[in-house]
């Protein structure tokens, strides 16, 4: 099995199980799923995969930090961070195929 999948192997794999699908159906369906998730967390929302796990976001809060080359103070604002939490049945599973 391959270690790493990219968007294109994902299609490929996809249109290879839904034969009844054409891969151009596929790739618009998949396109279309990820910019769903990326907008909703762009809204600060939160998309649940029953079983898969969810998204959400970290919020940092605005600070001072130092710069460690200059040792010069730098603002950093504030930033939203993109978490996954892993479901019940995907940890579940990644720890059956690992022991």
């Amino acid at each position: 099995m391959e270690k790493v999948i990219n968007k294109s192997d994902l299609i490929d794999k996809l249109s290879t199980e839904c034969r009844q699908l054409s891969e151009t159906t596929i790739e618009e369906a998949t396109k279309q799923l990820l910019n769903l998730m990326t907008d909703t967390l762009a809204k600060d929302g939160r998309v649940e995969v029953r079983g898969f796990g969810s998204f959400n976001l970290h919020h940092r809060n605005p600070r001072t930090a130092r710069n460690p080359k200059t040792g010069e103070k730098v603002s950093v604002e504030s930033t939203a961070i993109p978490h996954f939490k892993p479901g019940k049945a995907l940890r579940e599973a990644v720890n059956k195929d690992n022991t």
